[in-house]
């Protein structure tokens, strides 16, 4: 009877120990310091869909070239980090959005835009800017290819870098917490990660 009971024990450890390694190494936590995948390619479970965008998903990506609208985060964000990687054509309009007050309302008043925007009309704030916030240091053109935004909101601090450089470093004190949302405004737009690990 101790050996069954040894033996029993024994499976039991192991079997906590695999578990605990195997969601140490996925990253899926919501503690800070880890990391979690809001969007992998595979599922949209983490956002709800705002507007009239025909986002579709194809070939490990979510994509839109039609109406407009956001895929806007269900869980909300005060201080954290962001991963995201996105494709856009040369006309698109298209940001990462946070700390939006309002999810069923999404504007660049009651939220941070960081910009994806080539074209804009007025560049002062095109891609890499927080929209009527800060604009970018380097500007950089982010049509026709994979690009990376790393995204650190930390109180009033944000920082922005696009393809490993920087292009805001700001305090700003506006909007305290909310969800995140990924824009399709205009153009071909095209995100295939996007992680987040508050802070």
């Amino acid at each position: 009877m101790k050996r069954a009971s040894a033996v029993a024990t024994g499976l039991l450890i192991i079997g906590l120990a695999t578990l605990y390694s195997s969601s140490a190494a996925s990253g899926q936590g919501n503690k800070a310091g880890d990391w979690t995948t809001l969007f992998d390619g595979k599922s949209l479970a983490a956002f709800s869909p705002i507007g009239d965008a025909n986002w579709q998903m194809a070939e490990g990506v979510v994509q839109a070239n039609k109406g407009t609208g956001f895929l806007v985060s269900k869980a909300s964000y005060g201080d954290f980090q962001l991963k995201a990687e996105f494709w856009v054509d040369d006309d698109a309009n298209s940001g990462v959005f946070i700390r939006c007050e309002n999810p069923q309302q999404i504007t660049a008043m009651n939220a941070y835009e960081v910009n994806i925007y080539d074209k804009r009309p007025d560049p002062t704030y095109g891609t890499g800017a927080i929209v009527d916030v800060a604009k970018p240091s380097t500007m950089i053109k982010a049509g026709g290819k994979w690009n990376t935004f790393e995204i650190t909101a930390q109180g009033p601090h944000m920082v922005v870098v696009l393809n490993g450089t920087k292009t805001v470093d700001v305090q700003h004190s506006g909007h305290a917490r909310g969800p995140i949302a990924l824009q399709y405004g205009a153009g071909t737009v095209k995100f295939r990660l996007v992680q987040i690990k508050p802070l």
